[in-house]
């Protein structure tokens, strides 16, 4: 009784090896059949390949090292699916130039951009209570750059709710708070939201979303300012971008699946 009792908390309480958290849509690998959160190897496969210099068919287990030929999932007692190892784009055709550029641009700090736009006076005459209609459209091309992933309003509506409730209780309050209290708290707010979701990246992204609002600018604007500011920086790019196909210049574009800056990529 006290070993069933055991073996059952015992069980409650496995996390998935990769997140350390709850299971979401169990998946297992079909060789060692270890098992992980299904987004989370997918990515972690996705992530493997990146490091390689050719594309392998098998996925070694992050846990016992065995090769795998595919990823099951969405099991139900009946049937189950497989991803197999490489034989499934990586991305599919959402992921544009412009994701490309955006994505790279996470491996850079903003540095020159911030002479662009004067962010204090954005803070100072309370400028963050002005509707910006852009919004909505720029954070969900940020997410899906970061994450590659194509459906990710439920996390763009759950940032933007977020940036709405701050912009509301601050067109309430008597403005008692300096410019750098709001422009802290504001901050806070917007990491605490994408850090579940961004983890390791999420300190630059509320910098981007600062940096965007601030600007006034809608995204094709912004992004032409952005990547003149780049160029500025940049030895050996040529500053050609003024439609989405130029975006794609000689910079090497690296890819994320793991966003832990310390993290491990053996």
């Amino acid at each position: 009784m006290n070993d069933e009792s055991s073996s059952s908390s015992s069980n409650d309480f496995n996390p998935c090896p990769i997140c350390l958290g709850h299971f979401k849509q169990e998946a297992f690998l079909d060789r060692c059949f270890h098992k992980f959160c299904y987004s989370c190897i997918l990515n972690w496969a996705k992530y493997v390949s990146t490091q390689s210099s050719q594309q392998n068919s098998t996925l070694k287990c992050p846990l016992c090292k065995r090769h795998n030929l595919s990823i099951v999932y969405g099991y139900d007692g009946d049937s189950f699916q497989q991803h197999y190892i490489n034989q499934d784009s990586p991305k599919s055709n959402f992921f544009s130039k412009v994701h490309k550029f955006r994505l790279q641009s996470y491996y850079r700090e903003p540095g020159a951009i911030y002479e662009k736009f004067n962010v204090l006076q954005y803070w100072k005459y309370r400028r963050y209570l002005l509707p910006n209609k852009w919004l909505q459209t720029w954070l969900r091309r940020e997410v899906q750059a970061l994450t590659q992933e194509e459906d990710v309003d439920i996390i763009v509506h759950h940032i933007l709710g977020v940036i709405e409730s701050f912009v509301r209780l601050s067109e309430r309050e008597h403005p008692k708070s300096t410019t750098e209290q709001k422009r802290e708290e504001f901050k806070a707010l917007i990491a605490d939201a994408a850090r579940p979701f961004l983890i390791g990246r999420t300190e630059h992204f509320v910098n981007e979303v600062e940096l965007f609002l601030s600007s006034g600018l809608n995204i094709e604007a912004y992004d032409e300012v952005y990547l003149e500011s780049l160029c500025s920086v940049t030895s050996g790019v040529k500053s050609e971008v003024a439609e989405e196909g130029s975006h794609e210049q000689t910079l090497n574009v690296p890819y994320l699946h793991f966003f832990y800056e310390d993290s491990d990529t053996d």
